[in-house]
């Protein structure tokens, strides 16, 4: 079947080419989301007259989606799910998953924009396309995890946490131990300060006394 194609379809062709394609893929898809018209004498020529006006509609469309594209550059989306202690999720994050963690995000996207060949099954960074125009593709991270908590180490750190089958320390464990590590230091650092500033205050009535030439009289 010929169809015009009213946008840039991938590995089809450009706005206005005139391809066959299979009727299924024309009925199913091109035809009813308006992304061609059946390239018959009257559309052929409808289309020429409209050219420009539908030419200046795409750019702008196009503009817009670059500068969204641009804010969402490096986007991270939490995604908590239950997983086994190697990272299997106990179920998957899909399409619609994701467009709804963009979407809480602040950004206006629908699953059909999600480029995912396959669910995601594992905790981890997840690279994904959303295709926010025809000529415009933007990639963000999923981040699944089973906690907040594992989510913020895993943005940190770059590697998904999932536990080893040796006795060496997981991802988490070295994390948590540093992060108390930490808190443990400032902790008697701040009881460092209190035994100085107490032994100032011990120490200042006797600087005071020496300083108005009293003496400490000897015990009886």
């Amino acid at each position: 079947m010929e169809v015009i194609l009213l946008e840039r379809i991938e590995k089809l062709g450009q706005m206005g080419d005139v391809v066959n394609v299979k009727s299924g893929f024309a009925r199913n898809f091109l035809l009813p989301r308006n992304k061609a018209v059946l390239a018959n004498e009257a559309n052929k020529a409808h289309f020429e007259s409209q050219r420009a006006q539908l030419e200046a509609q795409n750019l702008e469309r196009k503009n817009e989606a670059e500068a969204v594209a641009s804010k969402m550059d490096g986007l991270f989306v939490v995604m908590v799910r239950q997983a086994g202690d190697a990272g299997q999720l106990y179920g998957s994050v899909n399409a619609r998953d994701i467009a709804t963690g963009v979407s809480e995000a602040g950004y206006s996207v629908d699953r059909n924009q999600i480029v995912l060949d396959q669910p995601i099954k594992s905790v981890g960074l997840h690279t994904v396309s959303i295709s926010l125009h025809p000529e415009v593709s933007v990639s963000v991270t999923a981040n699944v995890a089973r906690s907040d908590e594992e989510a913020e180490i895993q943005e940190r750190t770059g590697e998904a946490i999932v536990s080893t089958d040796d006795e060496e320390p997981t991802m988490l464990e070295e994390a948590l131990a540093e992060e108390e590590a930490e808190e443990t230091e400032a902790v008697l650092e701040a009881a460092d300060d209190g035994d100085d500033a107490a032994d100032e205050a011990a120490e200042a009535p006797a600087d005071e006394a020496s300083d108005n030439g009293e003496e400490e009289k000897p015990a009886e």
